[in-house]
């Protein structure tokens, strides 16, 4: 299913995703707030009616110990009423307060006592100092009750505060779980989107490279959104037309080397018989024309020679033949090989560092080596010195060839390894070059997976600094 989604699709879908989950912490909190809410006004208001409670039984109480006590002096009807009347509405109060199951017990006792004292009302005049002693006695009774009432409605109301102070902190406590647990989640979706996402990005990333260093036997082929799949067939149909115009334009230097040759051999055998003069003497200025001739049929011929050898070099480049190679010694012997060369001019050459067995195509790394120590001595002036070091990496063996020669104009730089570029510096008294020595050390060490690389002029060490960086592949 993935695969039919594009690379758009699914950025939104992982944004939508990470924004739920935030989304449904946020809601979560703001529910568990709403519900602390009710249950704070919902203890507040319980709490306020069982302090009323509490209040309006002190009140009332006040009301039956005068009306009873007025009542057994006096006689009064209306008195008995009045206390009767006040004694039922304590009592449809604590029945509230019963109800909540606060003081059930006291309430309970409470009722006996007023129920008591309430008989008490009904004796005789001739017994109202006794009974007016017992309703004192009661009273004192339901005060220490009323006391009772109280205290349990403030522990109750206490009780229920530190439930919801304790719900408060669970809450508290519950919440910032989730909220770390949210942010940890969506950090970890957003990671592991974001690596899945780009992985595809960075497989795109290095098929270009590879286009760009000439990797075309490596076929393209890209996972993930259908836009970037898309994009990896279009680049795997590119390789194949680079291969297809590699392939033709190779065809095509064959076909002109080819072409030309044949007419090149013919005139340079006319010029060869207009100087034996086979056709009849030549006069002096004749003979300097046939002389021309024959300069410029040998300078095209060497050129067409040199397109046939580096189209030769750049399709060997993709056949490479590794083995166990003596990378000091293959050194050594390209300079014992020059040994002429370099002598000629009294030049120096000092070999540092040593790199024993790696897996390199041994041919191809002795011509690089030969084009570049060919093209030092070539540029150094006599008795200068040529400097080749060998040093190995972490991940990578380095070969320095640098001399003391005019060096590379700036202006050369960025132009040095393209075929048949001649740079402005050139070597006084010497033939001009193909300008394809450096190209092919290019094409060959990058088809090693390494790169040629032209370092920086420093003024302590004048001259040209070419460095190879082969990729490290040691034996044992």
């Amino acid at each position: 299913m993935l695969k039919h989604i594009s690379f758009r699709q699914l950025l939104v879908l992982a944004f939508l995703l990470i924004a739920t989950l935030l989304a449904a912490v946020c809601m979560r909190a703001l529910s568990t707030l709403e519900d602390l809410t009710m249950q704070s006004r919902s203890v507040a208001a319980r709490a306020l009616d069982l302090s009323a409670s509490a209040q309006f039984l002190r009140e009332r109480s006040v009301v039956i110990e005068r009306s009873s006590r007025q009542a057994v002096v006096l006689g009064d009807q209306v008195l008995r009423e009045r206390f009767n009347s006040a004694a039922g509405e304590i009592s449809s109060g604590l029945q509230r307060l019963a109800a909540q199951g606060v003081a059930i017990r006291l309430i309970a006792e409470w009722q006996t006592g007023v129920q008591s004292i309430s008989a008490l009302l009904n004796g005789t005049s001739d017994t109202a100092l006794e009974r007016e002693q017992q309703i004192v006695h009661q009273f004192r009774e339901l005060d220490d009750i009323s006391a009772g009432i109280t205290l349990k409605v403030q522990q109750t109301i206490e009780g229920q505060n530190q439930m919801l102070l304790a719900r408060f902190e669970s809450s508290q406590e519950s919440l910032t779980r989730q909220v770390f647990s949210a942010i940890a989640l969506a950090v970890a979706l957003a990671l592991g989107l974001g690596i899945w996402l780009t992985r595809p990005l960075q497989r795109l990333e290095k098929a270009i490279k590879g286009l760009g260093e000439n990797r075309l036997d490596e076929a393209i082929h890209i996972t993930g959104p259908a836009d970037l799949q898309m994009v990896g067939q279009r680049l795997d149909w590119l390789r194949l037309r680079l291969v297809e115009l590699d392939a033709d334009k190779a065809r095509f230097l064959r076909h002109v080397s080819h072409e030309l040759k044949t007419p090149l051999a013919s005139l340079r055998e006319g010029v060869s018989l207009l100087e034996e003069e086979v056709a009849g003497v030549l006069t002096e200025q004749q003979r300097e024309i046939a002389q021309i001739l024959r300069q410029n049929t040998s300078v095209l011929q060497g050129q067409i020679e040199d397109l046939l050898r580096f189209n030769a070099a750049a399709f060997e480049a993709r056949q490479l033949h590794r083995e166990k190679t003596d990378l000091t010694h293959l050194i050594e012997a390209q300079i014992e090989d020059q040994r002429l060369q370099w002598r000629a001019k009294n030049l120096q050459i000092q070999l540092e560092g040593t790199v024993k067995n790696i897996e390199i195509d041994a041919e191809k790394i002795t011509t690089a080596v030969a084009n570049l120590l060919s093209n030092a001595i070539r540029f150094s002036p006599s008795e200068g010195i040529i400097n080749i070091r060998l040093s190995q990496q972490p991940a990578s063996i380095c070969i320095d060839v640098q001399d003391q020669g005019p060096g590379i104009a700036q202006a050369d730089r960025e132009r040095v390894f393209e075929p048949f570029y001649r740079g402005e510096r050139q070597p006084l008294y010497a033939l001009r070059g193909s300008g394809i020595g450096l190209s092919i050390v290019n094409e060959y060490i990058s088809a090693h997976g390494g790169r040629l690389h032209l370092l920086p002029e420093q003024d302590n060490a004048p001259g040209a600094h070419f460095r190879i960086e082969l990729t490290y592949a040691p034996t044992n």
